[in-house]
């Protein structure tokens, strides 16, 4: 999945439309929304797709003439932080942005959410940590998401690759385990839920609501921790700024974490209630990842094409 959409964004416009591309949940996309006010005269408009269409669609329309996103609303900071690179996205730091843990905040784009990448496995399967899904008494009954379609899956495999202890040796020994790629989370949630397979990397969220709905998977949070993954949100350079600004704004307030909150997943304000029962956390060192996105997907392919 090659990120970059050149440097060049001609597609300077106001056209009362304010359009927002991004992989988040429709739930939480709606909520959230439903929330905003928005500015007299803007319609907004919602284009919500997994982060590798994304790519593809803002690669063809930088292609034929410029870019019609006004903000991009991803779930994960390497798939968004290539935008920025290529001077596509507006460097400027909202007011909520205070209220955000520093570890969230970078120059062009700021978390809106935590996800957590965990484990789910059928009941009775030992699982207690993430070298186990490379244990020999679970070959060929894996199912990990694919990095070139969902973000959060690209984040796991930006920790997996810097970690000592895994490396994209931890990848390579899935293969050779006979692992499964598919292309989402949701779909590791199904093959697990259906006995295709024994144990999978999922999304908390997602699994979350799979239980919840009666689901007879069990969620497990791997020593030496899920890794967890922000979400951010940023403004496009040449669209509507200013209400790409207020949605921003409005995401990042009390109010749009809420909403957040109430739709599944962890804000990132410490005065927004989150009562959901968490396991232990890793995270990766983002900054050490950024402009190393194609790097990692080619040597990933290598692996699982």
């Amino acid at each position: 999945m090659c990120l970059s959409v050149g440097a060049c964004v001609s597609n300077t416009r106001d056209d009362g439309v304010l359009r927002i591309y991004t992989s988040v949940t429709q739930a939480t996309v709606d909520a959230v929304v439903a929330g905003f006010e928005v500015p007299a005269g803007v319609e907004v408009e919602v284009f919500r797709a997994p982060t590798g269409d994304i790519a593809g669609r803002l690669a063809a329309e930088q292609r034929s003439g410029g870019i019609e996103a006004d903000v991009l609303w991803l779930t994960d900071p390497l798939s968004i932080q290539q935008y920025a690179a290529d001077g596509l996205l507006q460097t400027w730091r909202p007011d909520n942005a205070d209220a955000v843990d520093p570890a969230f905040v970078e120059p062009a784009f700021v978390g809106t959410r935590v996800l957590a990448m965990v484990a789910v496995r059928q009941p009775g399967i030992e699982l207690e940590s993430w070298e186990d899904l490379i244990n020999a008494r679970l070959a060929d009954q894996v199912v990990i998401p694919d990095p070139g379609f969902a973000g959060s899956a690209f984040g796991a495999m930006g920790y997996f690759s810097q970690a000592p202890a895994y490396g994209f040796g931890f990848y390579r020994s899935l293969a050779t385990h006979g692992a499964t790629q598919v292309f989402s989370p949701g779909d590791v949630i199904t093959g697990v839920a259906e006995g295709r397979f024994a144990v999978g990397m999922t999304l908390d969220g997602p699994a979350r609501s799979a239980v919840a709905n009666g689901s007879p998977i069990e969620i497990v949070y791997p020593s030496p921790g899920a890794i967890a993954i922000y979400s951010p949100i940023a403004v496009v350079e040449a669209g509507d700024v200013e209400a790409a600004e207020a949605f921003v704004e409005h995401v990042l307030s009390r109010d749009g974490q809420m909403a957040i909150a109430e739709t599944g997943w962890q804000p990132v304000r410490s005065d927004v209630p989150w009562v959901e029962e968490t396991g232990p956390l890793v995270f990766p060192d983002w900054p050490a990842l950024f402009d190393r996105q194609d790097d990692l997907i080619d040597e990933y392919r290598t692996i699982f094409p």
